[in-house]
């Protein structure tokens, strides 16, 4: 007689061996590297230095659900109450060279049990954004996640930010796909690009990452000399196609 259905061997996932579920992020620890420091966020700390980074720049907030804010309290008490919210843990990021609180970033989506955490929430004034502080600020959360024991580091963002679609590729994040009418943001359609790296590229990743931040990588001016997504490009699975 043949073999059941039932006892025929079906596709299973590939085992995880020795896998132990990793800590949630300590709210009170400071990330520092070369060229920034993340300090959790803190109202009283880091609201009006960040309104003032932000202030006349109302784009800056276009593709986020919250913003812009119209006074410094106003912002104030926005972060006084996110910070509230234990399902994000959001980070001041100073530039270290030029002692600027310039944006805010944040680990959302934290999910030790099934090795996952996302980074989000990004927003980088125009005195951060292009720096060496910026890159190493999203590298920090993902050397943190990875070496923590997290088997997959998240990045999504609306699927019409070109800016932020191009720049999880630069990470070394691949592509995973757009999730159509995923939200409705400010009374807005919105289409939400998902991109992730995984545990295992993570120590090639972290190479692209030191070669590209060594200051030997700078010529005088602060120029860059080999490009992150050059280096970056030979560890991502799937690119984006859009760019």
């Amino acid at each position: 007689m043949g073999k059941s259905k039932s006892d025929t061997a079906r596709p299973l996932g590939a085992p995880v061996p020795n896998w132990h579920v990793p800590p949630e992020p300590d709210r009170t620890a400071v990330l520092k590297g070369r060229y920034c420091r993340l300090e959790p966020l803190d109202a009283e700390r880091h609201a009006a230095l960040l309104f003032r980074a932000y202030e006349g720049h109302d784009s800056l907030w276009d593709y986020l659900p919250y913003g812009p804010f119209s006074s410094a309290s106003q912002y104030h008490r926005w972060v006084r109450e996110t910070v509230a919210d234990q399902a994000h843990l959001f980070y001041a990021v100073f530039d270290l060279e030029t002692e600027i609180c310039g944006g805010v970033l944040s680990f959302l989506r934290i999910a030790p049990a099934a090795g996952s955490i996302e980074v989000g929430n990004i927003n980088f004034s125009p005195a951060l954004q292009r720096t060496r502080a910026a890159t190493e600020a999203l590298f920090l959360t993902m050397q943190w996640a990875f070496e923590a024991g997290y088997r997959r580091f998240e990045w999504k963002c609306n699927a019409l930010n070109a800016p932020s679609r191009a720049a999880g590729q630069r990470l070394g994040l691949s592509f995973e796909g757009v999730f159509r009418q995923a939200l409705v943001v400010k009374g807005r359609n919105r289409d939400t690009a998902w991109f992730a790296a995984i545990d295992a590229e993570w120590p090639a990743l972290k190479e692209a990452f030191g070669m590209w931040l060594d200051r030997a990588n700078f010529d005088a001016d602060g120029h860059q000399i080999e490009r992150l997504s050059d280096l970056t490009g030979l560890v991502r699975v799937t690119s984006d196609p859009t760019l």
